[in-house]
């Protein structure tokens, strides 16, 4: 009988190894660690070198296939089929992204369709999973228009992050370029998007939302904003795909007078917690979660112990945390106590160049 904990867990990580220097050359494209489930310490299992700028990463949900995008002018999704023991990757496929610079993937619910977000042009596409994990023509592309406030980041649409609501039926898309989270309903039997009945919800002028994080329960979400340092509480009405503003919290301490943007945001699976990571105060900002009201109370600010945490993620049973710190080149763990949500660092480091997404794989 195989137990949970004898399920050989992988952690994937994404890097720029061509555009950044001093990355370029140097950085191993996509990582594959496996994870020591008591300590918390990564060992390297295996590399694909030859992808592009493969700068975010989603693992099926079910089946042991990888997506990456590739953030090149020219932008790219590939396919991977992975060795559930090995981590090993076997490309697939490839197919374009409909955009410049496509900057996240995710799978929709049912497994069946990958959604990207490209960057630089603002477009949003979403690609059908074929038989075998590879992928298929993209069914649908929709190009975001408009600009906010910010004159050098918000002249046109720049489509940060996409993903379909717990429900499968809505997907959200969070603009940096127009200060919105842009809504549209989803037709999973065809893979097409239609605007929503609330087409957009605005953020703050010059706010720059960046990414999305559902609530566990399905009744809330949170936005964090890039260029503000702030995240966003929201209410969310599943039958309709509304999101309604509750509640804005700034990420940084009160006395910080430096620079500083925001990366990523992730919830606990617990739905206890919300981390958001800072880059330049170079920390996690962690509050917790009212489970009545979604409302957030700050519970303080951990250094990811690196420079440019650009992403970081909890593994799926919430024991660990792992930041990747981009410029200082490292991935670093901690360990999360669960009464408190606050993470301590177990010691164990890893050199990755340029790292820039972490998720998780595993399979019988």
């Amino acid at each position: 009988m195989t137990t949970a904990s004898s399920i050989t867990r992988f952690v994937f990580v994404g890097t720029y190894n061509q555009s950044l220097p001093p990355s370029e050359g140097m950085a191993r494209g996509i990582a594959v660690y496996r994870i020591d489930p008591s300590s918390g310490e990564l060992s390297l299992s295996s590399t694909s070198p030859d992808v592009p700028d493969p700068s975010y990463l989603a693992v099926h949900p079910r089946q042991p296939w990888l997506y990456a995008v590739s953030e090149r002018t020219e932008g790219g999704v590939s396919a991977f089929a992975v060795d559930p023991q090995t981590g090993r990757l076997a490309a697939l496929n490839q197919q374009p992204s409909h955009g410049a610079s496509p900057a996240h993937i995710s799978i929709d619910q049912s497994g069946r369709w990958v959604l990207t977000a490209n960057y630089a042009t603002g477009q949003i596409t979403v690609l059908p999973i074929q038989d075998g994990g590879s992928l298929g023509p993209a069914t649908t592309t929709v190009q975001h228009e408009g600009h906010s406030v910010h004159p050098q980041r918000q002249q046109g649409p720049h489509a940060h992050y996409i993903t379909a609501d717990p429900d499968n039926r809505f997907v959200h898309v969070a603009d940096l370029g127009l200060d919105a989270i842009m809504s549209y309903r989803f037709d999973q039997e065809a893979g097409t998007l239609a605007p929503a009945d609330q087409p957009s919800v605005a953020m703050q002028p010059g706010a720059g939302p960046r990414h999305i994080a559902f609530h566990p329960g399905g009744s809330f979400a949170y936005v964090i904003n890039e260029l503000d340092s702030t995240i966003v509480a929201c209410e969310y009405d599943a039958t309709r795909g509304f999101l309604s503003p509750i509640q804005r919290e700034s990420t940084l301490p009160p006395d910080f007078c430096g620079e500083s943007t925001t990366a990523a945001i992730r919830i606990s699976p617990s739905g206890q917690f919300v981390y958001g990571s800072n880059r330049g105060h170079d920390s996690l900002a962690i509050f917790a979660i009212d489970p009545a009201s979604g409302r957030l109370s700050s519970i303080g600010r951990a250094s990811t112990q690196g420079q440019t945490p650009r992403d970081f993620n909890i593994d799926p049973i919430g024991t660990f945390l792992f930041a990747a710190n981009q410029k200082s080149n490292t991935i670093v763990s901690f360990r999360i106590d669960q009464e408190s949500g606050w993470p301590s660092p177990t010691g164990h480091v890893v050199e990755v160049m340029s790292p820039s997404c972490v998720t998780f794989g595993s399979w019988r």
